[in-house]
């Protein structure tokens, strides 16, 4: 789902998603990039039931972000928190580990105990396909990469088992 603030803004959102098709009767012409990104009517409907419980989720995941940052708050892992000027939905809570070690630690501990944690998504130039490509200098990625560790974020989950 895309909301627009501006009808020019959602004319052209519909036209790159769904192949910015130029309408035509007959002619198949396209005059950019595009992609086709239309949802089916099922999958329409699950969004809109979902949208119903919008608010419910966003307090749900707030309170596993709070409790996730007050069981870290006294630890050498930094819980990742909105920063001052936004309001964030905690999607994927995480944590910054100290250095990779302990993030590798953390990761295998976690895991055989049940709890599935997750390292943050590769860089797409350390996957095999993307070796090859240009890149320029990326310090604070690569350090993201080493130490982030991605936490259970489910709405339903308790806080109260952190």
């Amino acid at each position: 789902m895309v909301l627009c603030s501006h009808q020019e803004q959602a004319k052209e959102t519909k036209h790159i998603t769904t192949t910015a098709k130029v309408a035509h009767a007959y002619e198949f012409y396209h005059d950019q990039a595009a992609f086709n990104y239309r949802m089916p009517n099922l999958n329409a409907a699950l969004g809109c039931a979902q949208m119903e419980m919008l608010t419910q989720f966003l307090a749900q995941k707030r309170s596993l972000a709070a409790g996730y940052q007050q069981f870290f708050k006294n630890s050498d892992y930094k819980f990742v928190q909105e920063p001052e000027y936004a309001k964030s939905n905690y999607w994927l809570n995480a944590i910054i580990c100290p250095n990779k070690l302990l993030r590798d630690e953390l990761l295998e501990k976690t895991n055989q105990q049940g709890v599935m944690t997750r390292p943050i998504w590769q860089l797409m130039h350390h996957l095999p396909m993307y070796k090859d490509a240009k890149k320029g200098p990326l310090p604070v990625s690569e350090f993201l990469e080493s130490r982030v560790v991605n936490l259970p974020s489910s709405p339903i989950m308790e806080s109260s088992l952190i």
